[in-house]
């Protein structure tokens, strides 16, 4: 799309992410419903620099395991649609509980920035957080911002840009599980990457059918096998 680039939000419900967005696009946005879902998705642009992102605000989730439609529209659309970042948007208050989701996406896709939201009611309640160290422990850029005060944009846009133009290479953190667990990945891992290919990352494919997720399997026969093969 030249300079035009997808920007999925994503994050638990709660967190601020639907005022990040709103903040971010103004009055530069329209909703329409996810395709055969009753889901309703805000998409909204952003002109930054000589770009133009465009913004989709994922239903607010606590997890990506597609125990509900929420869950399974905001997990399809970081798989299949692959958007060129994927936003985290996390609550500074709580963070324990959001990382869940976080680790959940970067298993899924390369491309993240973990933004830290309400940073100013942390900092209110006498809660540092050193976004240095947490960038060199994920291997994806942390950004604190406040979206109800819109401070920390410009760094966000810019990292969003820096991201989509190459300048930062993300290498997000693998997450490592019970031996018995990874003893089983890497048996079906290599037949599972002769049917998705590169489209997905097959390790975490693997993990998902570990955990007997028949809604995925459904959705790569449906979308990537006659494709593959």
């Amino acid at each position: 799309m030249g300079n035009e680039y997808r920007i999925a939000l994503a994050g638990n419900p709660n967190t601020g992410k639907s005022t990040l967005f709103n903040a971010l696009t103004g009055l530069r946005q329209h909703t329409g419903n996810w395709a055969g879902k009753t889901v309703t998705l805000a998409e909204g642009s952003v002109p930054f620099k000589d770009k133009t992102f465009h913004l989709i605000d994922l239903p607010g989730t606590y997890s990506l395991f597609s125990n509900s439609t929420d869950e399974e529209v905001a997990r399809n659309y970081i798989v299949f649609e692959k958007p060129d970042v994927t936003l985290v948007v996390l609550d500074a208050t709580s963070l324990e509980r959001n990382f869940n989701l976080a680790l959940q996406v970067l298993e899924m896709t390369k491309n993240v920035v973990i933004c830290i939201n309400l940073i100013d009611v942390a900092e209110q309640q006498g809660i540092y957080i050193n976004e240095r160290l947490l960038t060199n422990r994920l291997g994806v850029p942390v950004i604190k911002i406040s979206a109800r005060n819109k401070k920390g944009f410009s760094m966000l846009l810019d990292t969003i840009d820096r991201i989509v133009t190459g300048k930062i290479e993300c290498d997000p953190v693998q997450m490592k599980y019970p031996d018995e667990i990874e003893e089983k990945i890497n048996i079906i891992e290599p037949k599972v990457r002769e049917l998705v290919g590169n489209h997905i990352s097959s390790r975490w494919v693997s993990l998902r059918l570990l955990d007997g997720d028949e809604t995925l399997l459904n959705e790569i026969t449906k979308r990537l096998v006659p494709e593959v093969v």
